[in-house]
């Protein structure tokens, strides 16, 4: 099936990125932070979810109450401040926070790593989200790894941000023969 003139083809939109090697580089990084971070939250998701023993689930919050990963988010600061009494009820709603913000950081890193346009804006929204949330945290209770988390985070959306429209601006330059009204 040929495409009509003046459209591209579908593949077009989730095409590899290009970019220098190093860029390159740095965006695969961002892919595998994303992992990693996902390799911990699922097994901490499925534990919570299967009941795993509240000494293991309390040194899990406790370490991510330090590095602040996810506890700029009101649901998880809710569900962590709830995790005192360890029902079901609330056992259940943290394996689900844990699974859904997993799932969020594998289809961004999987697509980071595949060189997907669309996953470093999906990167950049997702993790821009957290920042105002991040910056509340941290002036609420600071730490170290809450300002670690932060700096990389806002590291993070604001070079992918300027990856994306630098590659569009280059790719897409103004013509000079243009009128731009001042």
């Amino acid at each position: 099936m040929e495409d009509s003139p003046g459209r591209s083809a579908p593949q077009a939109r989730s095409a590899p990125i290009g970019g220098s090697g190093s860029r390159d580089r740095l965006v695969r990084a961002i892919g595998v932070f994303k992992l990693v971070k996902a390799a911990v939250l699922a097994p901490l998701g499925a534990a919570a979810l299967l009941g795993a023993p509240e000494r293991i689930i309390q040194s899990a919050v406790h370490a991510l109450a330090w590095t602040g990963a996810l506890f700029a988010h009101p649901v998880v600061r809710s569900a962590v401040a709830r995790l005192q009494s360890l029902n079901d009820r609330d056992m259940h709603e943290l394996g689900g926070a844990f699974l859904a913000y997993a799932a969020v950081f594998i289809v961004e890193g999987v697509g980071l790593l595949r060189r997907r346009r669309w996953a470093e804006w999906l990167t950049v929204v997702v993790t821009a989200s957290f920042i105002p949330f991040e910056i509340y945290e941290l002036a609420r209770r600071p730490g170290a790894g809450k300002v670690i988390a932060l700096v990389l985070n806002v590291a993070i959306a604001a070079y992918l941000a300027w990856r994306r429209l630098h590659e569009h601006a280059t790719a897409h330059p103004r013509s000079p023969s243009h009128f731009h009204p001042a």
